[in-house]
């Protein structure tokens, strides 16, 4: 399975709301509950008004479309990394999986799945 490296620098943030944040830039990946309105986002994008924020964070998305009938792709990748002691933040969109890393274990991260089996672009 082929791995993309995403080039940007990303954070966590939570918000008051939605408002004066552009859903429509790339990589702006939402979350909402009953409690809280969260983000996943370039770190240069972070609203000004963000009520918490993590920065830190580098990120790669499996290559292309993921079939919902695949079973344990994410799950595969999160136990070599938990192995390694490596924790991962993972975002799911419809068409594939987004894994985020804090950026002291990215590295590490990556060329420990090169060496099982993953390519990297």
């Amino acid at each position: 399975m082929k791995i993309e490296v995403l080039q940007d620098r990303f954070s966590v943030c939570k918000v008051h709301d939605y408002k004066g944040v552009d859903i429509s830039m790339p990589y702006c990946f939402t979350g909402r509950t009953e409690n809280e309105f969260s983000l996943v986002l370039p770190t240069v994008r972070v609203p000004f008004a963000a009520l918490a924020r993590e920065d830190g964070w580098r990120g790669f998305r499996l290559s292309g479309q993921l079939d919902f009938s695949l079973i344990g792709i994410l799950a595969r990748i999160a136990s070599l990394l938990a192995e390694a002691n490596i924790s991962i933040f993972a975002v799911s969109t419809y068409d594939t999986d987004y894994v985020f890393l804090k950026e002291e274990c990215f590295q590490e991260a990556l060329q420990l799945l090169a060496e099982n089996g993953y390519s990297i672009a």
